[in-house]
């Protein structure tokens, strides 16, 4: 379902309003309701106590009466009750809403089946008051009594309106609390909407780009400091990355493909030729020398290629051995003679000893050194020097291959150890390049947990130092 992170939370919003009014109706009503009853029963248990205290004596003093019931008319009034007399009989003698013509000396009426015993030792009363009364009442008592005897009860009810009317100003004002409070819970929505809903979205929306293969959609992020709009950064940071990847991969096969597609065609095209004749049979052998040329151009980017694969830090089997790293050298330098020639360069080396010897896997560190070299001399210019120097610090040898060609430009420096990365100069300079020597000695250093720098200024030269550790004797 569409959006429904936020369906759930709306439904979750509204079900608490629901519980909170449901709550506030049955329980908040029922506490008020039973708070402002206790308030009442007491109040009215303490004015019919007070009566009771007051006028007991103008109970049997008859000629008194009318003034005590004038008295008690105008204490009712002011109070929404209605106070009354009983013998212990069940005969009214006073009652403030009695409104027919009477005789003070006269009972008003009598209340029928009246039993003063069935009180016990209550004090209230809710009802219709033995059915004289026209509706629910909150009827208190309070005894009437002379020389230790019993004589009657002083009764005072009030409408059960009174009293609900008093709690619905209390319990109005829950509601009100309540209304607030989940109109403020309104704004946590509200921010929810615009702080974690519409990122997600939006967050939604760059997966299902990323996957349609669109890597160059870039989510909005106003706000970074918070776990979304780190996730969010974060992607967009993925996504570049990816992007570059993608690129990076697109420009290999393109690279790639060529550096196979250029020998395959001057091959076919060489072998046709002597073939059907069209090279005069003298002339093969110079062909047949290019044809060689290609094959082993190929040979050497197949082997270059299976060499990255197999080259995996975490798995990679070293033989170590101890051997001197500056006969290494010299023996790598003897393999690069006819290309020197060709460019008139000359190498310069400075060991800090006749012998450095080293702990590493030898095959490997010599491809390290071969690759490196390699690289020196295709980016030297004619009639130039290589320094080549081994220097020991505390455990380490540092060895040192320095060029004075053309240099890595700035924007290069950081992709030169990519897998498959190869610079445009590099193409041009020199048609064997594949762009996988510098990854292949990185990755074989990384295997040995050493480190290699680069030190490059465009139009200067280039330097690459490594470490190895010293061997001990």
């Amino acid at each position: 379902m569409k959006f429904n992170l936020l369906i759930k939370h709306l439904f979750v919003y509204f079900a608490v309003a629901i519980a909170g009014f449901a709550c506030v109706t049955l329980i908040s009503y029922r506490a008020d309701y039973a708070k402002v009853y206790d308030h009442y029963s007491d109040a009215l248990y303490r004015q019919a106590l007070s009566v009771s205290a007051e006028y007991a004596s103008d109970y049997f003093s008859k000629e008194h009466l009318r003034i005590v019931e004038t008295e008690l008319k105008t204490v009712a009034l002011l109070n929404n009750t209605r106070i009354m007399f009983i013998d212990t009989s069940g005969n009214i003698i006073l009652d403030t809403a009695y409104e027919k013509e009477h005789n003070t000396k006269d009972v008003l009426y009598t209340i029928e089946n009246f039993d003063y015993t069935s009180l016990g030792t209550k004090h209230t009363q809710f009802g219709d008051f033995y059915g004289i009364l026209d509706g629910k009442y909150l009827s208190v008592f309070a005894p009437i009594t002379s020389s230790f005897t019993m004589k009657g009860y002083v009764v005072i009810h009030m409408k059960e309106s009174v009293i609900t009317d008093n709690v619905y100003t209390t319990f109005n004002t829950n509601y009100l609390t309540l209304i607030i409070v989940m109109i403020l819970n309104l704004s946590f929505i509200a921010l929810y909407i615009m702080q974690v809903h519409k990122p997600l979205t939006n967050i939604i929306k760059a997966t299902k780009e990323y996957g349609n293969g669109n890597l160059s959609y870039k989510i909005e992020v106003k706000n970074d400091i918070d776990e979304i709009g780190h996730l969010a950064a974060s992607l967009n940071y993925m996504a570049s990355k990816l992007n570059e990847s993608d690129q990076f991969q697109q420009k290999f096969l393109s690279n790639i493909s060529h550096d196979f597609r250029s020998p395959l065609t001057s091959i076919k095209g060489y072998l046709e030729a002597i073939s059907d004749g069209t090279i005069p049979p003298e002339m093969a052998k110079k062909y047949i020398d290019i044809v060689l040329f290609e094959t082993d151009r190929l040979t050497k980017l197949t082997s270059n290629i299976l060499t990255l694969n197999e080259l995996d830090p975490e798995t990679v089997r070293l033989e170590i051995t101890t051997f001197d790293i500056n006969s290494i050298i010299k023996h790598t330098i003897e393999t690069f003679e006819g290309s020197c020639k060709k460019k008139h360069i000359q190498f310069q080396l400075t060991f800090s000893a006749e012998s450095q010897y080293v702990k590493a896997d030898k095959s490997k560190i010599g491809q390290v050194i071969y690759n490196l070299i390699d690289n020196a001399i295709k980016f030297s210019h004619e009639n130039s020097c290589i320094y080549i120097s081994v220097r020991d610090k505390g455990e380490k040898a540092y060895i040192s291959v320095k060029d004075t060609g053309s240099g890595i430009s700035k924007e290069s420096l950081d992709k030169i150890w990519d897998r498959f990365y190869k610079s445009d100069s590099s193409r041009g300079r020199d048609k064997k390049g594949s762009g996988l020597g510098l990854s292949i000695t990185k990755e074989i250093l990384q295997a040995h947990k050493e480190h290699i720098d680069v030190i490059s200024t465009e139009g200067v030269g280039t330097e690459f130092i490594f470490t190895l550790p010293i061997a001990k004797e």
